[in-house]
């Protein structure tokens, strides 16, 4: 009611609530600290460079390797989950990015290699394999007789909506070792890379 107070806490409860808070700051402190000094292959390479070529820097390495050694890791991850749904990673690719650009949507072939990251000639035999399986459908472009074009069927549409959750569960996995504001750091800093273009 009005005019009623807060009882006080009592210095006992006080000081073991103080206590409580400080160790586990301690222990962030401590984790924080373990992680910092830990070494990896990559670091044990790094000085195994900086002995025997010491008037070279290889510290660029520090980052190109580990993104190398974390996309074969990555890749591992998402072909395991792959498997458990009965698709191929690349066939998964090709059909997720058609389900992507929505139900009605039709890419060129060429286009579909470039999103999908993979060759031409590569392409035009996932889309012989796919359309051998009733998973797509490609047809010639009307304005543009060099040109095909592809669509996803309801039954490859059904597969890859299958595939999703599975190969979102690897990839959440993938990262479980990271906080979200690491996660986005790291995304916003790979994005720079991948937005630059190397002019060597």
């Amino acid at each position: 009611m009005f005019g009623s107070t807060v009882p006080s806490e009592d210095p006992v409860s006080k000081h073991r609530r103080f206590y409580f808070d400080v160790n586990i700051f301690d222990i962030e402190v401590i984790a924080l600290y373990t992680f910092a000094m830990a070494k990896d292959i990559v670091d044990e390479m790094l000085d195994q460079w900086a002995r025997e070529r010491p008037e070279l820097d290889a510290s660029p390495l520090s980052v190109a390797v580990r993104v190398q050694m974390l996309g074969r890791r990555f890749r591992r991850d998402a072909e395991r989950s792959l498997a458990k749904a009965h698709i191929d990673y690349w066939d998964y690719e090709v059909l997720a990015t058609l389900r992507r650009h929505g139900h009605e949507k039709r890419l060129t072939a060429t286009r579909l290699a470039e999103l999908s990251q993979i060759s031409r000639a590569a392409m035009t035999h996932r889309i012989d394999r796919l359309e051998s399986r009733g998973l797509v459908t490609r047809q010639g472009h009307e304005s543009d007789r060099r040109a095909v074009l592809v669509s996803l069927t309801a039954a490859g549409r059904s597969i890859v909506d299958k595939a999703l959750e599975p190969r979102l569960r690897a990839a959440r996995d993938s990262i479980s070792g990271l906080t979200k504001t690491e996660r986005r750091t790291i995304a916003r800093l790979m994005r720079k890379l991948m937005l630059t273009e190397n002019d060597a």
